[in-house]
């Protein structure tokens, strides 16, 4: 998310979307694209991390190398110093004991340029990380945009490639088609061009696939990835980068820019 100069800020509100589109882009906060100077990032804390399956493939890695807390912790605080060191803001959620996997802020919401949107998450032991995000939200003064209310949808299959132009990735497992075409429908009304991505259920999210790196510059998957996507983002102007289909299962294309 970007903050630009922190200009007055609306009041919170829980549905800001406008139903027939042209919501006004917020003043005090927002997000255009991936490749922008990030500013201000929200994160979870790893404080109460236990890992529990979400998909088939962290069945697969909690059955062959299951993650070990304590280096995971101090991973996360590197990460967290990372930020730092390059001027980025950090805002937390509230770590709770009943929510170990809301260290995966990226899941439960999604900054857009009118306001964060709520998502739907798919496993019963997350969907509590919505509700906190809300609270999340209204601390910080940031308004909802609204909420995924038709089936399940999670945020690492909102990727914005470029401003205004979005792939939603659509994989059963986590995110429905029902929740995607929700989240297109808000979109298309917004005069975004949006774009649906349906993936094998065991690629978890599109943001494992397809990773925008900088401005017309797009990590991908070419293995795993429809190539009618790849033929997409070619005929933009994108350089693709393929990254092996092994490293991508090893999280190898799943990164933010700075």
């Amino acid at each position: 998310m970007t903050v630009h100069d922190r200009i007055v800020a609306e009041p919170f509100s829980l549905q800001r979307r406008n139903p027939n589109g042209g919501t006004k882009p917020l003043t005090a906060w927002g997000f255009a694209n991936e490749t922008d100077v990030l500013t201000d990032v929200l994160l979870g804390s790893p404080n109460f991390l236990r890992h529990l399956s979400t998909s088939s493939l962290s069945r697969k890695h909690l059955r062959e190398a299951p993650c070990n807390i304590q280096i995971a912790q101090a991973q996360h605080k590197d990460l967290v110093a990372a930020y730092e060191h390059f001027g980025v803001n950090i805002h937390w959620h509230e770590p709770t004991p009943e929510l170990p996997m809301q260290v995966y802020s990226r899941d439960s919401s999604v900054m857009t340029p009118y306001g964060a949107f709520i998502t739907a998450m798919a496993n019963w032991w997350r969907r509590g990380e919505n509700y906190a995000a809300i609270r999340t939200y209204e601390k910080l003064g940031i308004p909802i945009y609204d909420m995924v209310t038709a089936g399940t949808f999670e945020g690492g299959d909102f990727n914005v490639i470029e401003e205004g132009v979005v792939l939603i990735g659509c994989g059963g497992a986590r995110t429905q088609e029902e929740g995607a075409r929700q989240v297109k429908e808000w979109f298309d009304k917004e005069g975004w061009e949006t774009r649906l991505a349906f993936i094998d259920e065991y690629y978890v999210h599109i943001d494992l696939m397809v990773v925008p790196i900088a401005e017309k510059l797009t990590a991908v998957c070419l293995a795993c990835t429809e190539p009618g996507i790849v033929d997409w983002l070619k005929g933009k102007g994108h350089e693709i980068i393929d990254v092996p289909f092994q490293d991508t299962m090893a999280l190898g294309c799943n990164f933010m820019s700075l």
